[in-house]
C-alpha cells in the first residue's frame, strides 16, 4: 500500500494560497476597513452610553443624597417647631395658673379684709349701742329716784325703748 499525502506540494496549492492572500488583501482594504470602522464606532457609542449611563446613576445618587438631606432638615425642622410650641404652651401654661393663682390670692385676701372690716364695724356697732345703752340708763336712773318697784319698771320701760330702737 501506498501512502499518499493528504496535501501535497503543487503548483495548485501555491494558486490557491495566492488567491487567497489576494482575496484577503482586497477584502482587508474594502471590506474589513469598514467592518473594523463600524466595530469601533460601535465600541465608542458603548462606552459612551456607559459613561452617559454612570454619570446619571452618579447623577441619581446625588439627587437622592440631597433630597435625603432635605427631607432630613424639614424633619428636623418640624420637629423643632413641634418642641418650641410644646414649651410655648407650657410657658404660657404656667403663666395662666401662677395669675390665675396670684389672683385667687388676692380675691382671698380681698375678702379676708372685708370680713375683717365688718366685723370691726360690727363690734363698733354694738360698742356705740351699748355706750348708748348704758348713757341712756344712766340718764332715766338720774332722773328718776327710784324704789323697786319703780326700778323694775324702768328695767321694762327700757327693755321695751331699746326693743323697739333696734327694730326700726
Amino acid at each position: 500500500m501506498e501512502f499518499k499525502p493528504l496535501v501535497g506540494l503543487t503548483y495548485e496549492l501555491f494558486f490557491t494560497l495566492a488567491n487567497v492572500l489576494i482575496l484577503f488583501l482586497i477584502l482587508r482594504k474594502v471590506l474589513f476597513k469598514k467592518i473594523i470602522d463600524v466595530m469601533d464606532a460601535r465600541d465608542a457609542d458603548i462606552k459612551n452610553n456607559i459613561e452617559a449611563g454612570q454619570k446619571a446613576k452618579e447623577e441619581g445618587m446625588k439627587f437622592k443624597s440631597e433630597y435625603e438631606t432635605k427631607i432630613q432638615d424639614a424633619r428636623d425642622e418640624g420637629q423643632m417647631i413641634v418642641d418650641f410650641a410644646r414649651k410655648r404652651a407650657e410657658e404660657k401654661s404656667d403663666t395662666i395658673i401662677s395669675e390665675a393663682k396670684k389672683e385667687a390670692e388676692y380675691i382671698k385676701q380681698k375678702a379676708n379684709n372685708e370680713i375683717a372690716k365688718e366685723k370691726e364695724q360690727a363690734f363698733n356697732n354694738i360698742k356705740s349701742e351699748i355706750s348708748e345703752i348704758a348713757v341712756l340708763a344712766a340718764s332715766k336712773v338720774i332722773e328718776k329716784d327710784i324704789d323697786k318697784a319703780k326700778h323694775e319698771d324702768l328695767i321694762e320701760n327700757f327693755i321695751k325703748e331699746v326693743g323697739e330702737a333696734k327694730n326700726d
